[in-house]
């Protein structure tokens, strides 16, 4: 399997998307709201509290 280099913008992008990711399971704790994601092609609501 090849591995790729990341250069320090792609870096930084993705420790961004980490945070917002962080931020949007505390918002829905706190809203006590399903997180909503897809994968393999179905809808699948989560309970935040149990991540």
């Amino acid at each position: 399997m090849k591995q790729f280099k990341r250069t320090s913008n792609q870096k930084r992008i993705l420790e961004g998307m980490d945070k917002v990711y962080e931020k949007l399971v505390e918002f829905k704790k706190k809203m006590n709201s399903d997180l909503v994601i897809l994968k393999d092609d179905k809808i699948i609501h989560i309970n935040p509290n149990k991540l």
